[in-house]
């Protein structure tokens, strides 16, 4: 297995009939978000994957097995 530096995930953006945008980060079931404007969105739903992943650090679902801890940074990707 390849282990990478970096994390590259897909936002998805779709007019929310209000105006607005839906944002979903497409590999993470659960990170969805929206916003006025799509920028807004995309802030909005990056903030969202962030505590989604909080939330499973502090309540964390038992292991078995082979496993181990990895460092994921969610920030600016270049040229995003």
């Amino acid at each position: 297995m390849r282990v990478v530096d970096e994390l590259q995930l897909t936002i998805s953006f779709e007019p929310n009939g209000a105006g607005g945008y839906l944002a979903r980060v497409e590999e993470v079931p659960g990170a969805v978000s929206e916003g006025s404007s799509r920028e807004e969105a995309r802030e909005m739903v990056l903030d969202a994957l962030r505590e989604l992943v909080l939330s499973h650090l502090e309540r964390p679902e038992p292991v078995d097995g082979d496993h181990e801890r990895i460092a994921v940074r969610l920030g600016e990707a270049p040229g995003a």
